[in-house]
Order: structure tokens, then C-alpha cells, then sequence
């Protein structure tokens, strides 16, 4: 079996940015937001919307690094910044694939020990196949695939792919 693309550059470039604007939208009435990305692709997904999000509104935005063991996620889960820096604030937990939701929805988790303003999610590809009751609430783009399917990001500095093998 040969991969396939789904997303080239400049589509990942578009869903970005859409899902920025939605973003914004979403925050309207905010002066800060914090970008959650989960460590690997989640973060430099998180990255790439911080980007945008600055150059299109004057909204403050934090990113944070959300490390966790993706294999046993109930392992401790820990963030660049403190909890006080986030409490009280509106969070958006980012991944690049949204899949079984084992990843969200731990993250989710941990989130849920402080106070919060608001909590969305972001993905870049949300796959359908999901074991736990979590969906993403600004998606680039939702695909339905096989179980055996697999999907991947990749992320280089200057230019991204996402494709099924």
C-alpha cells in the first residue's frame, strides 16, 4: 500500500488560518488565550495557529507544551507553565490528529484540576473513530478511514504534509 496525500502545504497553510479566524471568533471578548499543543506535532500545530492568531488580532496568546506519555496516558501529565498561569483563562488543547481521543481526552483531564474560563479543542485531521465522548471544536479537516488506516503529520520547518499509509 502506497500513501496518499490529504493535506499538501498550502491546505495545512489554509486549515490553519481558518481554524485561527474560528479561534478568534470563539475569543472575541478575551485580551489572552493559551494554546495548549500536546508535545510533537500537537505543540508545533500550536505553534504555527500562535503564528497566525498574532498577526491577525491583538489578542495575547501563551503557548504551552502539554507533555504526556501518549502510550499510558495516565501517567503524570505536566505543562511548560504553571497552573496559576492558566487558571481562569480560556484554553484551547491542540493535536494535529484527533483519533481514538485517548490523547484529548487525558488532556482534557488535566486541565479540568483548575478553574477555567472556557476549554475548546483543535485538530488539524479528526478521524472518526473515536473510544471516548470527546470531539474537536475547531477541526482543518474530518476524514473517515479504516481502522488500519493510519494517518500522519509531517512538520518541517518551512513546510508541512499530512498523508494516510
Amino acid at each position: 500500500m502506497t500513501d496518499t496525500t490529504i493535506l499538501t502545504n498550502e491546505q495545512i497553510i489554509h486549515k490553519t488560518r481558518r481554524i485561527a479566524y474560528q479561534i478568534l471568533e470563539s475569543n472575541s471578548q478575551e485580551t489572552e488565550v493559551v494554546l495548549a499543543g500536546i508535545s510533537g506535532n500537537g505543540y508545533v500545530f500550536a505553534a504555527r495557529l500562535k503564528n497566525v492568531l498574532e498577526t491577525i488580532s491583538d489578542i495575547q496568546v501563551v503557548l504551552c507544551e502539554v507533555r504526556m506519555n501518549k502510550k499510558n496516558p495516565l501517567d503524570k501529565i505536566e505543562t511548560s507553565i504553571k497552573a496559576i498561569e492558566y487558571q481562569n483563562k480560556s484554553i484551547i488543547l491542540v493535536d494535529d490528529v484527533l483519533s481514538s481521543g485517548t490523547t484529548l481526552i487525558y488532556g482534557v483531564k488535566h486541565f479540568l484540576e483548575v478553574p477555567l474560563k472556557r476549554f475548546k479543542t483543535a485538530v488539524l485531521l479528526n478521524r472518526n473513530h473515536k473510544k471516548f465522548p470527546v470531539k474537536a471544536d475547531f477541526k482543518g479537516l474530518s476524514l473517515s478511514t479504516s481502522i488500519k488506516e493510519h494517518i500522519q503529520v509531517k512538520f518541517s520547518e518551512t513546510s508541512a504534509i499530512a498523508f494516510l499509509s
